[in-house]
């Protein structure tokens, strides 16, 4: 037989042995967070139709060269069984979650209901074995890889992973899918379902002390994950090392059973946070509701300004570092209108300008029911407060930012739907301009979004920076993602975009300088009610 023939006869050899192998190995990586305080993180997902094939013998996956395998604790394989006898469609890859994001005290590992540990590999090589010895249910089999990162990785880590073969019955089996290689970053579960005993976690804010100090605030959801009314708290989280780590939670506000009340019927919430860089004051605005017999207080606070008539706005302070917390201070009859259903600030932070006024995002319900965005301001470091006139109609949860010495952005969840409305204002919100990218920039699904701005010799690359972030979607609360803009938020390149977490969420988010080169978010994820990543600047900039 010559040499060609031989060739030939190889390649065909090769070819039935694949053949052979029987059914294709399909995968997809999700575009998420891997969290360091979880035991399970989920890596990749598997999908095999046993059509031909009776046995998974094993998988191997490779890590990036990018990727520290210093800092991977394990890696598993495990099952998660069959389907419906009907086809699911080609992208589904699980029959349920995996990791529980809502079931209290069971959202840092695997379900063992629909979790079988096949095979676990500690501090794993470049390329990894991971044994199955499964026999295949006839249909569909799920099987999903876990990552278990060591708690000490840094939150800037990155890492890469794919699947580098599988084995069917003995042989190479064929591999498929989309998103085969995805660069993963690091996180950290702040808030988790049932931590301290609460059912839910929601709202973010964040700050940045001068002293470089991270607090954030959040809603403390004790009963369920419903708005106001309800027993509701605002929770405080500090962390002094850039977000690697977080101390024990503080409540900065509560009511508790305030006027012979219950607590569910005194709940304080939707909290935006501020620091005052001039004092060094720490100041958390939100609204509390009393009474309204469990019923939404969006629709059940009323005209008024008594606290049996309508929301209330209120605010603490802290004067060292967000370590402890004034009583309530109610400034409802500083910036109400007695003809308004509700007033309430936009939650996630407010700002302190550059001639020292400390500035919150608002919103308030006229008489009409119409909302509108707007103001809330202090010119005398919060001894009295201002409100400002309304930027647009049917607009609710805003952020601030100061683009330019004395104009500030108004950047508003729009009620008409799939975009953000912007506008600026060079008076405190007197008088109000549409900004060119109203309505048109920015994609949303009617959700909170955070806006923050970062001048030029406060940051490492010496220029003026606009950030934002939301679920980047018309329609639906996912695919997380922050994006920059290097002139004032006229336009928002692809290139300087960062998808962190694609999965579906609340989705609200709050943006922070973490330090000159590092920017934090704090946000509603798909894999932790409250989640704090550390972004370097330069993978924004697409430089």
């Amino acid at each position: 037989m010559n040499t060609k023939a031989s060739l030939l006869l190889l390649c065909l050899m090769a070819a039935l042995s694949v053949q052979a192998a029987g059914d294709t190995v399909f995968v997809r990586t999700p575009a998420t967070p891997i969290l360091l305080d979880r035991q399970d993180n989920e890596l990749m997902y598997l999908r095999i139709r046993a059509t031909d094939s009776r046995r998974l013998d094993c998988v191997q996956v490779r890590f990036g060269d990018e990727t520290d395998l210093n800092s991977i604790e394990s890696v598993k394989l495990y099952y998660g069984g069959t389907d419906r006898i009907r086809q699911r469609p080609a992208d589904f890859f699980y029959p349920v979650s995996y990791i529980p994001l809502h079931q209290p005290g069971q959202t840092r590992a695997a379900s063992p209901s629909y979790s079988v540990l096949k095979d676990e590999v500690k501090h794993p090589g470049r390329e990894v074995t991971l044994k199955a010895g499964l026999d295949l249910f006839p249909g569909t089999n799920y099987f999903w890889v876990s990552l278990q990162m060591k708690r000490s990785t840094p939150l800037t880590a990155r890492l890469t992973a794919s699947l580098a073969g599988a084995q069917l019955d003995g042989r190479e089996a064929p591999v498929s899918g989309t998103g085969l290689s995805t660069t993963r970053r690091m996180a950290v579960g702040v808030r988790h379902a049932g931590d301290d005993g609460a059912a839910a976690y929601r709202i973010p804010g964040l700050a940045t002390t001068n002293r470089g100090t991270l607090l954030a605030v959040y809603d403390v959801r004790h009963n369920s994950s419903v708005d106001l009314q309800e027993d509701i708290e605002i929770g405080l989280s500090r962390s002094t090392d850039g977000g690697q780590t977080w101390e024990k939670m503080r409540i900065p506000l509560s009511f508790g059973e305030h006027g012979g009340l219950p607590r569910a019927q005194n709940g304080v919430g939707d909290p935006a946070i501020l620091v005052d860089h001039t004092t060094g004051t720490a100041w958390i605005m939100a609204a509390w509701t009393h009474g309204m017999g469990n019923a939404r207080a969006w629709n059940q606070s009323k005209p008024g300004m008594d606290i049996e008539e309508t929301g209330q706005l209120v605010l603490a302070r802290s004067d060292d570092d967000g370590r402890t917390w004034s009583k309530p201070v109610n400034i409802t009859a500083q910036v109400k209108q007695p003809e308004w259903h509700f007033l309430l600030q936009g939650p996630g932070r407010g700002i302190c300008t550059t001639d020292g006024t400390l500035v919150f995002a608002g919103q308030f319900i006229a008489a009409d029911r119409t909302p509108h965005a707007c103001l809330i301001y202090s010119r005398d470091h919060g001894q009295t407060w201002s409100i400002s006139q309304p930027a647009r109609s049917n607009t609710t949860e805003a952020q601030v930012a100061e683009v330019r010495p004395g104009e500030l952005m108004l950047n508003m969840r729009d009620n008409r739907g799939g975009s953000r409305a912007v506008c600026t204002t060079t008076d405190l919100g007197q008088t109000w301009q549409e900004h060119p990218s109203s309505r048109s920039a920015l994609q949303e699904p009617v959700c909170m979004a955070s806006l923050l701005h970062v001048r030029a010799e406060d940051n490492a690359t010496g220029r003026d920076l606009l950030l934002f972030s939301n679920p980047d979607s018309p329609k639906r609360r996912h695919r997380i993602t922050v994006k920059l803009s290097t002139d004032g938020g006229l336009t928002w390149p692809a290139a300087q975009q960062v998808l962190l977490d694609e999965g579906e969420s609340w989705g609200y988010s709050c943006l922070t300088m973490i330090d000159r080169e590092t920017v934090g978010i704090l946000y509603e994820s798909s894999t932790a009610h409250i989640l704090f990543q550390a972004i370097p600047l330069k993978d924004l900039l697409g430089d």
